[in-house]
């Protein structure tokens, strides 16, 4: 039996100790899960391993070699393989090329074709599964493109495989298919360290349970000994939430319906209604359907049967973003940088960009609106900007998500969705996103708010719809769920609907 293991491991950035003294090991011959909620540490430790970035303080062993890695390729030649959520691999190739791209065997100078089937073949067999290397890997299913990716990081003949999210982008009878995969390659001596969000999953694949918080070691025990709420603890120890200012309340008018809107692979049957003034959040994992179920609400994306109503008013089919906006609707997009705002455009432009009907006389822009409306939305969200005509680019992330927002609130809308409006936002920054979200619902504005944090629907919102597998599987309110009990049920867990 080979064992990873770390002594005293640090990794401090400015700021923050991601890090702080990790002891901890790893088997073979099991597979590892590797839990924590989100800044726990869990990512920097896999990152350690696998040469991202090199340790502060501390050291790591495989077996009884002290091991220190300065790039990717020198863990991966030692035999650390990781294979993460966002696949690499290049859909117009085939699989075999997928396996063994940049290192193709070779007949002299040219590549050995039917070698390299030959061997990606020998790969796929030792992994249990039946495809064929010679098949375009996009017209593979996501499971079978996953397995491929695994495939491909035990080319290497790794002594160490880290498996980061492997099920994020599965449906539910394709995550079976992977955990045979992964349990054929418990057999192969190999340490498996195994990184989820779904802790559904856990009891299913897992043999052990390490967890992270805050960039302490927690604890670690065989899964077999551990319940889902002993899980959710240790992630999370004693939580407090804030909760949202009294005068934030839902009105009794329903300002939008959805009802069975479906798109395939995507979600499935999802029906809810919005009141004004409410702010509605929606939960759920990565993969649930959020972002997809988002975008078809605002046209950006189709979908195949349902019908979404505005003011009692059917958006149609075929409504655009710009049908949308017509209706009253907003949305700051989960990546602000690619779909929300011209980086290398103007402070102002990019705040006046939605509203640009509001602030032009046909083609031609009236610049005193459009400087009343940028200097109107600088002031109200506190944008602290060096000047309203330098590029957007130069903002920080939260006073960039301001801008997407102000952009938005240019146009007047009845309805704000935001998607993940606080990834990658201070801490400061994230409570002046919440403060817009309430002081709008105080004018009558309802807002659909995604967030992986789900501290934050507890402290933000009225009221939480539970998104799992692209269905609604129920409704929790936060003065009556405590961030244990909503984590669960985002894995799937029973949802007290009563």
């Amino acid at each position: 039996m080979s064992v990873l293991r770390t002594e005293q491991i640090s990794k401090q950035y400015p700021g923050c100790l991601a890090l702080d003294k990790v002891t901890v090991s790893f088997e073979s011959g099991k597979v590892n899960a590797l839990l924590g909620k989100n800044g726990s540490g869990k990512s920097t430790l896999v990152k350690c391993f696998s040469g991202a970035i090199e340790p502060t303080s501390g050291s790591f062993y495989l077996d009884d070699q002290e091991l220190h890695f300065s790039s990717t390729s020198e863990a991966n030649r030692m035999g650390f393989a990781t294979v993460y959520q966002e696949m690499s691999l290049v859909p117009s190739l085939t699989v075999a090329e997928n396996i063994f791209l940049g290192r193709m065997p070779k007949k002299g100078k040219l590549i050995d074709w039917k070698k390299a089937d030959e061997m990606a073949a020998e790969l796929l067999e030792k992994m249990g599964v039946d495809i064929d290397p010679k098949q375009i890997v996009s017209r593979l299913s996501m499971w079978q493109c996953q397995v491929v990716e695994i495939t491909k990081a035990m080319s290497y003949n790794p002594k160490v495989l880290m498996l980061d999210e492997p099920t994020s982008s599965l449906a539910t009878n394709e995550v079976e298919c992977l955990f045979n995969v992964v349990r054929e390659l418990k057999k192969q001596d190999i340490i498996i360290i195994y990184i989820s969000h779904k802790l559904h999953e856990i009891p299913q694949i897992s043999d052990t349970v390490t967890v992270l918080r805050d960039g302490l070691y927690i604890g670690k025990a065989d899964t077999a000994e551990l319940s889902n709420d002993d899980i959710i603890s240790m992630m999370f120890g004693e939580t407090q939430i804030r909760t949202r200012p009294a005068d934030v309340v839902a009105g009794d008018e329903v300002i939008m319906e959805v009802e069975h809107l479906t798109r395939k692979n995507k979600f499935e049957d999802v029906s809810f209604q919005l009141k004004k003034g409410e702010v509605l959040g929606i939960a759920g994992m990565l993969g649930a359907g959020r972002t997809e179920l988002l975008k078809s609400i605002f046209g950006a994306d189709p979908y195949d049967s349902g019908t979404i109503k505005v003011n009692g008013i059917a958006a149609g089919k075929k409504a655009t973003p710009a049908s949308m906006k017509k209706m009253g609707l907003g949305l700051t997009p989960e990546d602000r940088k690619q779909e929300g705002l011209i980086l290398i455009h103007s402070i102002k432009d990019n705040l006046c960009y939605a509203s640009m009907d509001k602030t032009s006389h046909g083609w031609l822009e009236d610049k005193k609106l459009r400087d009343e409306a940028a200097n109107k939305q600088v002031e109200d969200l506190a944008i602290k900007i060096p000047d309203i005509n330098a590029a957007v680019s130069s903002l920080s992330g939260g006073n960039q998500q301001k801008v997407v927002v102000g952009n938005w609130l240019n146009t007047k809308p009845s309805i704000m969705m935001y998607d993940e409006p606080s990834r990658g936002i201070d801490v400061n920054a994230k409570q002046q996103i919440f403060e817009i979200m309430w002081e709008q619902s105080r004018q009558g504005v309802s807002t659909i708010f995604v967030s992986s944090e789900l501290e934050e629907l507890l402290e933000v919102c009225n009221r939480i719809l539970i998104m799992y597998s692209g269905r609604i599987i129920g409704e929790v309110y936060p003065e009556e769920i405590n961030i244990n009990q909503l984590y669960s049920v985002c894995m799937g867990g029973p949802v007290n609907n009563e």
